[in-house]
């Protein structure tokens, strides 16, 4: 059974309820047995929890982590990401300021 992640959890709720689910009264969780009374929805077929973006860390089928490589995806410019390129921009400021001391010798 799913859940959902939503910037509006509250009105997720409301139109869940509006179509018929039961949710946050308590009802049995079979399934999603974790997750908050007043977040869970259950529906003819099957079951809800619905979290907002902050409550992400308390989700038990998606990760923090996992949701942060969709969020905050690695650098992908270069094999290697953000420590190559980090290198690159060292060797360049080396580079630059070998040149500019000889420059002024």
């Amino acid at each position: 059974m799913p859940e959902q992640i939503t910037k509006y959890p509250d009105t997720t709720l409301q139109v869940l309820k509006g179509a018929g689910a039961r949710c946050g009264e308590g009802a049995d969780q079979n399934i999603l047995k974790q997750c908050p009374a007043e977040r869970f929805c259950a529906l003819p077929t099957g079951e809800m929890c619905i979290y907002g973006v902050a409550e992400i860390p308390q989700m038990t089928q998606v990760t923090t982590a996992e949701v942060a490589q969709v969020v905050c995806p690695p650098n992908t410019l270069l094999p290697g990401g953000e420590p190559v390129a980090a290198g690159i921009a060292l060797a360049a400021g080396l580079v630059a300021g070998v040149s500019w001391r000889r420059r002024r010798s």
